[in-house]
């Protein structure tokens, strides 16, 4: 890391503590190099690698990642099988590593449906990592942020039809505990690569209040330094959370 691109201490600077990253760009990254797509994902997953072990550095507990999307099933078939193959290919050459690391990894999104190597592979990542507490990975893989309000508006339905609740008991820390990040840290920061300026259908109720921050740099190559700059541009702000700015004569303290 440059010295340009250095991040103050974070007893200076706090947060953020949870970032969450849509990892765009691997095709354009491989279309620009004359590359298949499935060379940008081989790419990508370096990219991740490279960023899983920066975050730490800059005072983030907590990394969740866009994988694959309940979406993303739509996409050619040779591709969907590339991106199997490099979800098994990241736990065999790197859970040794994340678990002697102190590094949870945590899989979000439905597990049905999955096929059943690919559902061994998530199976052993989260139970050989289960007792780590340094860093919180999670990588949202069959994942949709609409289908997990869906689900989670269904567990309620079903405690409510069980007699174990009634409507009137959900509201927002019910719901959200609900939803397969529960029990995560709060999301501060989200992080789009590629120029693209959207969700996408990505942790739509966690990022109600989050800041977000989208960079032109193609997933394939971020690293430490893109990394860093997506925090300082977090640190530069004021979040609010509904509020209002405080000023000196202002009884409202900034959120």
């Amino acid at each position: 890391m440059t010295s340009a691109t250095r991040l103050p201490d974070p007893s200076q600077a706090q947060g953020p503590r949870h970032v969450a990253v849509i990892m765009d760009g691997n095709g354009r990254w491989a279309k620009a190099r004359g590359m298949p797509r499935t060379l940008g994902h081989r790419a990508g997953v370096n990219a991740l690698k490279r960023t899983v072990e920066a975050a730490p550095d800059f005072g983030i507990e907590c990394l969740t990642v866009f994988g694959f999307s309940t979406e993303n099933w739509r996409r050619p078939v040779a591709e969907v099988s590339d991106l199997m193959g490099l979800v098994k290919l990241y736990v065999q050459t790197d859970l040794d590593r994340l678990a002697r690391e102190g590094v949870r990894v945590r899989v979000l999104g439905r597990r049905t449906g999955l096929p059943a190597d690919i559902a061994e592979i998530v199976e052993r990542a989260e139970s050989k990592t289960a007792h780590n507490s340094r860093f919180l990975l999670q990588v949202a893989f069959n994942y949709g942020g609409q289908a997990d309000l869906i689900d989670a508006a269904r567990r309620f339905a079903e405690e409510v039809a069980a007699g174990r609740a009634a409507p009137q008991d959900l509201d927002e820390a019910r719901f959200g505990s609900l939803l397969s990040t529960a029990g995560g840290p709060p999301l501060d920061l989200v992080v789009r690569t590629s120029g693209e300026r959207r969700l996408s259908n990505f942790l739509l109720w966690e990022a109600a209040y989050a800041e977000l921050v989208f960079q032109d740099v193609l997933w394939p190559d971020y690293g430490p330094e893109a990394l860093a700059e997506a925090v300082a541009e977090y640190r530069s702000r004021e979040r609010r959370f509904g509020g209002v700015a405080a000023g000196p004569h202002d009884a409202l303290a900034a959120g």
